[in-house]
Protein backbone atom coordinates (compact mmCIF):
# COMPACT_ATOMS: atom_id res chain seq x y z
CA UNK A 1 0.00 0.00 0.00
CA UNK A 2 2.78 2.48 1.17
CA UNK A 3 4.65 1.87 -2.28
CA UNK A 4 1.41 2.94 -4.07
CA UNK A 5 0.78 5.83 -2.48
CA UNK A 6 4.55 6.80 -3.03
CA UNK A 7 4.44 5.94 -6.87
CA UNK A 8 1.28 8.02 -6.82
CA UNK A 9 3.06 11.01 -5.49
CA UNK A 10 6.21 11.00 -6.97
CA UNK A 11 3.75 10.45 -10.96
CA UNK A 12 1.59 13.64 -9.37
CA UNK A 13 4.84 15.54 -8.93
CA UNK A 14 6.27 14.82 -12.25
CA UNK A 15 2.82 15.36 -14.05
CA UNK A 16 2.66 18.91 -12.20
CA UNK A 17 6.26 19.56 -13.04
CA UNK A 18 5.97 18.72 -16.50
CA UNK A 19 2.97 21.00 -17.13
CA UNK A 20 4.35 24.03 -15.46
CA UNK A 21 7.19 23.48 -18.35
CA UNK A 22 4.57 23.98 -20.79
CA UNK A 23 3.22 27.02 -19.52
CA UNK A 24 6.42 29.14 -19.95
CA UNK A 25 5.92 32.22 -22.29
CA UNK A 26 7.78 35.66 -21.72
CA UNK A 27 6.57 39.15 -22.01
CA UNK A 28 10.52 40.16 -21.66
CA UNK A 29 11.39 42.53 -24.36
CA UNK A 30 15.17 41.08 -23.61
CA UNK A 31 13.43 37.26 -24.87
CA UNK A 32 12.15 36.19 -28.38
CA UNK A 33 10.57 33.01 -29.84
CA UNK A 34 12.69 31.16 -32.48
CA UNK A 35 9.51 32.49 -34.63
CA UNK A 36 10.20 35.92 -33.72
CA UNK A 37 14.20 35.70 -34.46
CA UNK A 38 15.48 37.06 -37.76
CA UNK A 39 11.68 38.33 -38.18
CA UNK A 40 12.07 42.24 -39.76
CA UNK A 41 10.71 44.61 -37.18
CA UNK A 42 10.23 48.13 -38.11
CA UNK A 43 11.81 50.74 -35.47
CA UNK A 44 9.82 54.09 -33.99
CA UNK A 45 11.73 56.17 -31.24
CA UNK A 46 10.22 58.41 -28.68
CA UNK A 47 10.70 59.77 -25.45
CA UNK A 48 8.96 58.03 -22.32
CA UNK A 49 6.45 60.06 -20.71
CA UNK A 50 5.16 57.69 -18.04
CA UNK A 51 6.71 54.38 -16.32
CA UNK A 52 4.97 52.39 -13.68
CA UNK A 53 4.71 49.15 -12.26
CA UNK A 54 2.31 46.76 -12.93
CA UNK A 55 1.90 42.69 -12.29
CA UNK A 56 1.59 40.52 -15.42
CA UNK A 57 -0.39 37.40 -15.08
CA UNK A 58 0.97 35.07 -17.64
CA UNK A 59 -2.28 32.78 -17.36
CA UNK A 60 -4.76 35.43 -17.93
CA UNK A 61 -5.93 36.11 -14.41
CA UNK A 62 -7.59 32.63 -14.46
CA UNK A 63 -5.95 29.60 -12.55
CA UNK A 64 -5.55 26.17 -14.78
CA UNK A 65 -6.79 24.33 -11.35
CA UNK A 66 -3.36 22.30 -11.58
CA UNK A 67 -1.90 23.72 -8.34
CA UNK A 68 -5.49 23.34 -6.97
CA UNK A 69 -5.35 19.33 -7.95
CA UNK A 70 -1.88 18.93 -7.32
CA UNK A 71 -1.90 20.32 -4.20
CA UNK A 72 -5.04 18.46 -3.23
CA UNK A 73 -3.83 14.79 -4.40
CA UNK A 74 -0.83 15.68 -2.66
CA UNK A 75 -2.71 16.51 0.40
CA UNK A 76 -5.01 13.75 0.48
CA UNK A 77 -1.80 11.05 0.00
CA UNK A 78 0.09 12.81 2.72
CA UNK A 79 -2.91 12.74 4.52
CA UNK A 80 -3.95 8.99 4.22
CA UNK A 81 -1.02 7.97 5.30
CA UNK A 82 -2.33 9.11 9.28
CA UNK A 83 -3.78 7.04 11.48
CA UNK A 84 -5.79 4.25 10.87
CA UNK A 85 -9.73 3.75 9.60
CA UNK A 86 -11.89 6.74 10.31
CA UNK A 87 -8.52 8.36 11.38
CA UNK A 88 -7.06 7.88 8.11
CA UNK A 89 -9.72 9.13 5.93
CA UNK A 90 -10.54 12.36 7.91
CA UNK A 91 -6.98 13.28 7.63
CA UNK A 92 -7.00 12.66 3.68
CA UNK A 93 -9.52 15.07 3.37
CA UNK A 94 -7.92 18.01 5.75
CA UNK A 95 -4.84 17.20 3.47
CA UNK A 96 -6.40 17.16 0.57
CA UNK A 97 -8.09 20.27 1.30
CA UNK A 98 -4.98 22.28 2.55
CA UNK A 99 -3.07 20.48 -0.34
CA UNK A 100 -5.45 22.36 -2.75
CA UNK A 101 -5.12 25.82 -1.16
CA UNK A 102 -1.77 25.89 -0.75
CA UNK A 103 -1.14 24.19 -4.48
CA UNK A 104 -3.33 27.11 -5.94
CA UNK A 105 -1.60 29.98 -3.82
CA UNK A 106 1.64 28.41 -5.13
CA UNK A 107 -0.04 28.15 -8.57
CA UNK A 108 -1.07 31.99 -8.55
CA UNK A 109 2.40 33.17 -7.30
CA UNK A 110 4.39 31.68 -10.27
CA UNK A 111 2.01 32.70 -12.39
CA UNK A 112 2.29 36.33 -11.79
CA UNK A 113 5.68 38.49 -12.97
CA UNK A 114 6.72 42.01 -12.02
CA UNK A 115 5.99 44.25 -15.06
CA UNK A 116 6.30 47.91 -16.74
CA UNK A 117 3.75 49.89 -18.38
CA UNK A 118 5.77 52.17 -20.41
CA UNK A 119 4.29 55.44 -21.84
CA UNK A 120 5.54 56.66 -25.37
CA UNK A 121 5.60 59.84 -26.71
CA UNK A 122 6.65 58.67 -30.59
CA UNK A 123 8.72 61.65 -32.49
CA UNK A 124 5.78 62.38 -34.41
CA UNK A 125 3.55 63.25 -31.70
CA UNK A 126 1.71 60.00 -31.50
CA UNK A 127 1.21 58.51 -27.21
CA UNK A 128 1.82 55.05 -27.16
CA UNK A 129 1.81 52.36 -23.98
CA UNK A 130 3.32 49.02 -23.86
CA UNK A 131 3.28 46.50 -21.10
CA UNK A 132 5.96 44.22 -20.85
CA UNK A 133 7.93 41.91 -18.50
CA UNK A 134 10.17 44.20 -15.89
CA UNK A 135 14.02 43.22 -16.62
CA UNK A 136 17.12 44.43 -15.65
CA UNK A 137 16.51 47.51 -18.03
CA UNK A 138 16.39 50.72 -15.72
CA UNK A 139 13.57 53.06 -17.53
CA UNK A 140 12.88 56.50 -16.53
CA UNK A 141 10.87 59.04 -17.71
CA UNK A 142 12.21 61.59 -20.18
CA UNK A 143 14.47 58.60 -21.60
CA UNK A 144 14.95 58.51 -25.26
CA UNK A 145 14.02 55.15 -26.00
CA UNK A 146 12.62 52.47 -29.15
CA UNK A 147 10.06 50.67 -30.10
CA UNK A 148 10.29 47.50 -32.12
CA UNK A 149 6.97 46.05 -33.74
CA UNK A 150 6.54 42.80 -35.41
CA UNK A 151 3.46 40.52 -35.85
CA UNK A 152 1.66 42.22 -33.24
CA UNK A 153 4.35 42.59 -30.57
CA UNK A 154 6.02 45.91 -29.40
CA UNK A 155 8.89 45.69 -27.63
CA UNK A 156 10.50 48.59 -25.40
CA UNK A 157 13.99 49.03 -25.45
CA UNK A 158 16.56 51.87 -25.09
Amino acid sequence: MKSMVRAALVISLLSMATLQGCANYSTSPDVYTATAAQREESVRFGTLESVRAVKIQSNGGQPSGLGAIGGGAVGAVAGSTIGNGTGSVLAAIVGGIAGAVAGNAIENGVATRDGLELTVRLDNGDLRAITQEQTGEVFRAGDRVRLLSSGGTTRVTH
